[in-house]
């Protein structure tokens, strides 16, 4: 009995300090670059960097950088078409191609939803978005939008021009720990431009690689 209750001791005392070996260490901040899908109106690609610190558990700082490359809302395209066809009427095979970039900035909390070395979460913030109207005309083939006064044609406001607005966000995921301190961000974020005309919705779903530290 003696000898099972030293061995029940000891057992329980090597499973403590295994246990204190392998919890991880509270995180104390993270760096990550981040790829996306982006859909809205239309599907597009998102790319950025995003960096946070812990205040104290389970509250972090975030900032997050980077770009949309088409966030085109219903109907901007409309005015591209008319233009388009008033051009037909003289020229041959005209075609336009329009999108809407858009490069933000973010900053708000994330809360950590449980603590250990996966780490759900969510998070909401805001900041700011330039909005970029892209659009151009061709004529048999060649570009002819900085030339289409000569065929009577101004762009407006709703075809040219950017403009910087508010953007608001809100998120979640999941940061699984890949190797040593990487680890690999499964998230999903929502944003709205409230842009002049009308405002803009963005989601995003994609991956962030990075560490903590």
């Amino acid at each position: 009995m003696r000898s099972l209750l030293m061995l029940l001791v000891g057992t329980l005392a090597v499973s403590t300090v295994a246990h204190a070996q392998i919890a991880p260490a509270p995180s104390k901040g993270y760096v990550e670059a981040t790829a996306q899908s982006a859909f809205g109106n239309v599907t597009s690609q998102s790319y950025g960097v995003e960096f946070g610190v812990t205040l104290a558990s389970p509250l972090q700082v975030f900032v997050e950088a980077g770009q949309v490359l088409d966030v085109a809302p219903a109907g901007f395209g409309a005015s591209a078409q008319l233009i388009a066809g008033f051009l037909s009427r003289t020229q041959p095979d005209v075609a336009f191609r329009l999108k809407e970039p858009a490069a933000f900035g973010l900053a708000g909390l994330r809360c950590l939803l449980s603590a250990g070395a996966v780490e759900p979460y969510v998070l909401a913030g805001g900041g700011i978005a330039r909005v970029k109207k892209d659009v151009s005309f061709t004529v048999a083939g060649t570009d002819v939008t900085g030339n289409l006064q000569q065929f009577g044609v101004v762009l407006g406001t709703d075809l040219s021009g950017a403009e910087t607005k508010p953007m608001l966000t809100l998120g979640a995921g999941v940061a699984w720990p890949a190797w040593q301190h990487m680890v690999i961000d499964f998230q999903y974020r929502y944003g709205r431009v409230l842009a002049s005309d009308q405002g803009i919705n963005v989601n995003r779903a994609g991956v962030g690689v990075g560490i903590r530290f």
